[in-house]
């Protein structure tokens, strides 16, 4: 299983329209690196749902429930969506400010390589943020 962390605006989707749709296509990706991290989602990899600009903070975690397909906002065949499914929201949300302040997660891409909007994150990255939002799977 991998893992992952998405971005999304909330006043253009937020966790809690998510939660409302339980479902929903992953699209408008137009990133190089970001479409090659949505090619490489299996079905069933668990990814972090990140809230960015006024409050950054991981709200919650979804589930690859479709992988990578033609992105249906665009005719070019050349970027991809995927299918996220709802799984939880965190207990209690892990801010940017929290994960700055932890050397565990300096490595971390979200700070590393901050506008990037789809990323990678390791299995201990993973845990460990699940951790500091007081919540298990």
């Amino acid at each position: 299983m991998n893992y992952w962390l998405v971005k999304s605006d909330p006043e253009s989707y937020g966790w809690e329209s998510f939660l409302k749709d339980k479902k929903t296509e992953w699209t408008g990706v137009r990133n190089y690196a970001a479409r090659i991290h949505l090619k490489a989602m299996n079905k069933g990899d668990l990814v972090l749902f990140y809230h960015s600009q006024q409050s950054p903070a991981i709200i919650g975690i979804a589930m690859v429930s479709k992988e990578s397909y033609q992105d249906p906002t665009t005719n070019d065949p050349a970027w991809v969506a995927v299918e996220l499914s709802v799984v939880k929201r965190l207990n209690k949300p892990v801010t940017l400010t929290d994960i700055k302040s932890e050397k565990r997660l300096s490595e971390l891409p979200l700070i590393k390589i901050s506008r990037l909007s789809v990323m990678p994150v390791s299995a201990n990255e993973f845990t460990f943020l699940l951790s500091m939002g007081d919540t298990k799977l």
